[in-house]
């Protein structure tokens, strides 16, 4: 494998950001094909870095001809925020097409896949759901994708603390997110329309604190005609639990 570290000057955020990189070792005097893209998105709190610090995902791509886009995003939501960086269009549009023009990445629908942890999660079901033409598929790892939760004013775990950063992202009325563009159940009801769909993967362990909130975002979209494959079982809001189950949603994803 080959493994980068990008610096350069974003042009969405008007400062400087990184992302990192994972690339399949070249073969000796053999031409270079288009490399299908995994974009890994982080959480809540972690940058580009967490994935490769946290897990083993350079051994579980290897031998699979995939390329890996890690971002750094900070505390976004994978948002354009009201009171920040514009960093959806950041990381769907600016990331992809700077990675490409570096990098020999496949345009393809079919060779481009999103997946996520925790506000990741999200991110990756933002990005395939906003753009069924342009993923094959999404995976979401203890996904906050229930975002009607996220900014609940009421929710028990939501201090004072949390609500201004949420503010700072969606801006003063945190009650206009629910059916809006940043609400994946509007994105869902969308791509459920799409002449192309992606398969979508969503996982959580039982004793995660985000539980419920994806047995609520799984029965919604059980209603609507996507392929949604879920998956639960013991697990907490770890790296222990996510560096079991990027290994089976990259089993999944690129089979």
């Amino acid at each position: 494998m080959i493994l980068s570290e990008i610096n350069f000057f974003s042009e969405a955020l008007g400062m400087r950001s990184t992302m990192g990189v994972i690339l399949p070792q070249p073969v000796a005097n053999q031409p270079v094909k288009p490399f299908r893209t995994l974009y890994l998105l982080h959480g809540h709190s972690d940058d580009h870095t967490a994935w490769q610090r946290w897990t083993s995902i350079e051994r579980y791509v290897e031998g699979l001809n995939l390329a890996v886009i890690m971002p750094n995003v900070h505390i976004s939501f994978y948002t354009d925020m009201a009171h920040g960086g514009r960093y959806w269009t950041f990381v769907s549009e600016e990331v992809p097409a700077l990675a490409r023009s570096i990098f020999p990445l496949s345009a393809e629908r079919a060779d481009n896949f999103v997946a996520g942890l925790s506000m990741g999660g999200y991110g990756a079901f933002k990005m395939a759901l906003a753009h069924p033409e342009r993923f094959a598929a999404a995976a979401s790892l203890s996904g906050a994708v229930d975002i009607r939760y996220i900014v609940n004013e009421d929710g028990p775990d939501h201090d004072e603390e949390w609500l201004a950063g949420m503010h700072n992202i969606f801006g003063p009325d945190l009650k206009q997110v629910a059916d809006g563009p940043e609400d994946l159940r509007t994105l869902a009801r969308q791509a459920a329309q799409s002449t192309q769909k992606p398969r979508l993967y969503q996982c959580c362990g039982t004793e995660d604190f985000l539980y419920q909130n994806n047995l609520s975002f799984r029965n919604f979209m059980r209603s609507l005609p996507l392929d949604l494959t879920y998956e639960e079982g013991p697990g907490e809001h770890t790296w222990a639990y996510w560096d079991k189950k990027i290994q089976d949603a990259l089993t999944w994803m690129v089979k």
